[in-house]
């Protein structure tokens, strides 16, 4: 059988790559698995001589570049959206992807919350205006204003109503945390009409939601990173949750930042809803996980995997807080879960051979008839 070239496209600046240990351990785990498996950008890509420049780790962190061959199939792990990347990606004629484009936040949980398979998990959501601010903080105690192409937990800003004011806390784009109480509403869509705009990403715009009281433990936010795989035969599974715990007075729960903790999701959960909710929970979020890929899939074609960050409010209901075509994987390191997590690295690396031996054996059931 033919050795499998496998590509994964990802953001090059020099011959340093964003997310190192996960891209090398893909490309490890494809030995194992028996393919060739190379790391590349958009700037690699060489049309005329139908060669790409690969890199695979090498000493000391860095990676090394050679000239390699043609990939059978591409996974699609650049998390950085510009404009070159984009046409390529546009492009029908070039390779084949084990995974399909998605969309920005904003657009996703709308059609989220208009699918009658998804819509009872939702919180509300709206597009970002000064109006739609008024309304949210008027009906809701806690509302969140968040990029609606944003990554990473960068420019979320919490909005809590506190006696007869509100306190706001935000994760600015640097990273750095703010706390500041605001005594009156007008102050407070004072301040964020001007947050949108200096911590805007890109030319992206921001979405205003429902807050949930996920203070699980309290004075931190607590939600679930839930991680859902294509297996070696093409069938979703659910591969891991694991339990993220913010740090004090920020508004997310994101790990990158290293001010925030990773615990495993059955043992707290259990301890904090006891064994029979719990099982419930795990349940609720396995099903929301399942009907999430059937919408994604009917609207966007074919997907490799999908992170959900799910929220578990004080009563234990079950809510989707956003989807990410492109998650890491790091939680599973940091709740010291290393068998789930060499699974979930093993996962994408067999479901692109899967696609990769379907499209070469149509090509040659092509070539005889």
């Amino acid at each position: 059988m033919k050795k499998l070239n496998v590509g994964i496209l990802a953001h090059r600046e020099g011959n340093l790559f964003k997310n190192s240990r996960f891209l090398s351990d893909l490309v490890a785990e494809g030995r194992k698995l028996g393919a060739s498996v190379y790391v590349f950008s958009h700037k690699d890509v060489n049309e005329e001589s139908r060669t790409i420049r690969g890199f695979t780790p090498g000493s000391e962190g860095k990676w090394a570049g050679a000239t390699c061959p043609w990939p059978d199939v591409v996974i699609d792990f650049c998390r950085k959206l510009y404009k070159p990347f984009r046409d390529m990606r546009r492009r029908k004629d070039l390779f084949v992807y084990a995974n399909h484009k998605f969309t920005y936040k904003w657009k996703a949980m709308k059609l989220f919350a208009d699918s009658d398979k998804l819509k009872r998990w939702i919180p509300k959501t709206l597009l970002y205006s000064p109006q739609a601010l008024d309304q949210m903080i008027e009906n809701y105690d806690l509302v969140y204003v968040k990029p609606g192409n944003g990554t990473g937990g960068h420019s979320v800003l919490k909005i809590k109503k506190i006696g007869g004011g509100y306190r706001l806390q935000g994760r600015k784009r640097s990273g750095r945390i703010m706390v500041t109480p605001v005594m009156t509403k007008q102050g407070v869509i004072h301040r964020i009409n001007r947050w949108v705009q200096t911590e805007k990403i890109r030319s992206g715009s921001f979405m205003v939601q429902q807050g949930l009281n996920l203070q699980l433990i309290p004075h931190r936010q607590v939600d679930v990173r839930l991680l859902i795989q294509k297996n070696e035969i093409g069938n979703w599974e659910v591969t891991g949750k694991v339990l993220r715990v913010g740090a004090k007075n920020s508004p997310t729960t994101n790990l990158i930042y290293g001010d925030g903790k990773a615990l495993v999701f059955q043992t707290f959960i259990k301890s904090r809803f006891g064994l029979r909710k719990a099982k419930e929970i795990e349940l609720e979020c396995e099903e929301l996980a399942h009907r999430l890929m059937e919408v994604v899939e009917e609207r966007f074609g074919s997907m490799i995997e999908f992170g959900l960050d799910v929220g578990i409010d004080v009563n234990g209901q079950v809510w989707l807080i956003e989807a990410n075509p492109k998650p890491s994987h790091e939680g599973f390191v940091k709740s010291k879960e290393m068998a789930t997590y060499r699974k979930s690295i093993r996962r994408p690396i067999q479901y692109a051979m899967h696609v990769a031996n379907q499209h070469l054996g149509e090509e040659a059931n092509n070539s005889f008839s």
